[in-house]
């Protein structure tokens, strides 16, 4: 089996889609990185790859058995023994997976551009590691609280952390079911449609407010989110997470 030593990872936990596990670039000073002693590193298909990355379903069970207690985490000059952790790639993608004693994969990590360079060095005269998984019949299915990757392509972490939360505001905005409100942030969005947006049902001006929001970000989109979680403390620290305190 092949091993990588001295390994930073900065976990993203309980994350069922890739574009939220941050590459190096978008680390934070704020951010948990940790010290990997000791990891495996496997070579495998590029389904079960994927399969990994975007998705928190079981993981194979040879797998879990051939990488057992055999990562070390340093911490404070100790050695900690992991159950379960060890790196995968399909020969294009990298990622540090750690299931914290579950069969799932709940934390995961992109590794330093060194540590990558260092793992398509090391598997390169490899051959891939055949594991049996059961895949889902069903393609996965995407929604406002998460969010296909098509809608976060080509934003930066900060953008991707406040559309989310954009989508979030929506979702409570649709539970409400009320009318008046709803149609009071569409005309926000557009205004110029006003007297239109008045003779919209519930129902319309909600799908008409998420298909004009949902692509891209924008000084215009960051507005509206920060105006659509005013008065509601739990969306209001997520924002302030982003963004630091308002300062009055």
């Amino acid at each position: 089996m092949l091993y990588l030593h001295d390994v930073w990872v900065n976990w993203f936990e309980g994350e069922e889609n890739g574009y939220n596990i941050c590459h190096f670039h978008e680390w934070r000073k704020d951010d948990a990185v940790e010290l990997l002693d000791q990891v495996p590193l496997l070579k495998i298909d590029p389904v079960l790859f994927h399969y990994i990355e975007n998705d928190l379903s079981e993981l194979p069970q040879q797998l879990l058995h051939d990488v057992y207690q055999k990562a070390y985490l340093r911490k404070n000059h100790e050695r900690i023994q992991l159950d379960h952790s060890f790196v995968i790639t399909d020969g294009s993608g990298i990622l540090a997976v750690d299931t914290m004693g579950y069969n799932i994969p709940i934390r995961k990590s992109r590794l330093i551009p060194r540590q990558e360079q260092l793992v398509y060095e090391m598997i390169e005269s490899h051959d891939v590691i055949n594991y049996s998984f059961e895949q889902k019949e069903s393609k996965k299915d995407f929604h406002i609280l998460s969010p296909d990757p098509e809608l976060m392509r080509g934003l930066t972490r900060k953008e991707r952390q406040l559309k989310q939360l954009l989508f979030m505001a929506l979702d409570h905005l649709y539970s409400s079911k009320n009318v008046a409100e709803i149609r009071y942030w569409l005309t926000e969005w557009r205004p110029e449609l006003y007297s239109d947006i008045q003779q919209l049902s519930f129902e319309e001006a909600w799908e008409q407010l998420f298909e004009d929001t949902k692509y891209g970000w924008t000084s215009k989109h960051n507005k509206f989110c920060e105006n659509i979680i005013k008065g509601q403390p739990f969306f209001e620290k997520l924002w302030e997470m982003e963004h630091g305190p308002k300062v009055n």
